[in-house]
């Protein structure tokens, strides 16, 4: 150990290049450590200097790793992820609470676990969940949480992935939509509401209406997927709705299907963690909660409405329920 403290330059600059590497940009890692972009510009060549090494390309719109920055990074993102962890093992320790974050959406946060928060409560009394929101596509990365839901294909070299569902879509609306749209005139499809999310999503029009294009409906646009399912909910339309996102409310019937249409895209929902980050129990207990609670939510919703052929669906996706 003393030999490494010899041979490593101030821990300002492995704190300069994280930020750096990670933001792929000097301005932003700037503005994240309260510093100038010429500062950590400054601090990252002593760090190249003591090293002997190029860490970075420096590219006009930013800067990428060099293979010998990447090396570093990978290590110095190991030891700062098992430093906040330690420190936030000893914070738990002092008041006997575990705090585990979620990257989620905003969707399934309003619509799947918040109405489960006091099941969750009784069965992880001394739990603190916290949340990492997005509004847009599921995506991103998953090195500062204990777990994020994501569309991947299964487990690589730097993440575990824990299967849940597969992606499913199908058209909701509220059931008072749902008669009301049957007392209108079928033809007239021009009567019908559609509630959408601003960012490209699949065609989905031809599951409730597949004699009419799509863009001969009314629509109402929203850019947080909360808003679109809390619409359909109000009774404001039909929306295109994400199973595991709306599956709640379809077994509490606050919202029915639309049509007897579903739709596989193909991709796969799991709950990703880092293998950068310590395993710990109880975010494994937590993720087996959810994903065993989905599953009952699936068994309901594909035995109140088997016109879906839900469980089917399910079965040839390997997540018979």
């Amino acid at each position: 150990m003393r030999k490494l403290r010899l041979a490593l330059p101030s821990m300002n600059g492995f704190f300069t290049f994280e930020a750096a590497a990670r933001c792929g940009n000097f301005a932003r890692a700037a503005d994240e450590l309260n510093v100038t972009p010429a500062a950590v510009s400054r601090m990252i060549g002593r760090l190249e200097d003591h090293l002997g090494s190029a860490l970075f390309h420096r590219l006009s719109g930013g800067v990428t790793l060099t293979d010998d920055g990447r090396i570093l990074y990978e290590a110095i993102s190991r030891g700062f992820s098992g430093i906040e962890q330690a420190l936030r093992e000893i914070d738990d320790r002092k008041t006997g609470h575990e705090t585990i974050t979620l990257s989620v959406s905003t969707g399934f946060t309003t619509h799947w676990i918040m109405p489960r928060m006091a099941e969750f409560k009784r069965e992880f009394p001394t739990v603190e969940l916290r949340f990492q929101l997005i509004t847009s596509a599921l995506v991103g990365p998953v090195d500062d949480v204990d777990l994020g839901m994501r569309f991947v294909s299964g487990s690589d070299d730097r993440h575990e992935a824990t299967f849940v569902m597969p992606e499913i879509l199908l058209p909701i609306c509220s059931p008072g939509y749902d008669r009301q749209r049957k007392e209108v005139d079928q033809a007239d499809a021009s009567a019908a509401t559609l509630i959408n999310l601003s960012e490209a999503q699949p065609d989905w029009s031809h599951l409730f209406f597949p004699n009419e294009p799509g863009g001969g409906l009314n629509s109402m646009i929203f850019s947080d997927y909360a808003i679109v399912v809390q619409a359909a909910l109000l009774g404001q339309g039909v929306a295109l709705g994400w199973l595991n996102v709306v599956v709640h409310w379809l077994r509490q019937q606050a919202l029915v299907p639309a049509s007897p249409n579903i739709m596989l895209t193909g991709r796969l929902c799991h709950f990703v963690r880092s293998l950068d980050k310590p395993r710990r129990p109880i975010v494994a207990a937590v993720r087996d909660w959810m994903i065993n609670h989905l599953h009952q939510d699936l068994a309901q919703v594909a035995a109140l409405y088997p016109e879906l052929g839900l469980a089917e669906a399910l079965r040839k996706a390997g997540a018979a329920v």
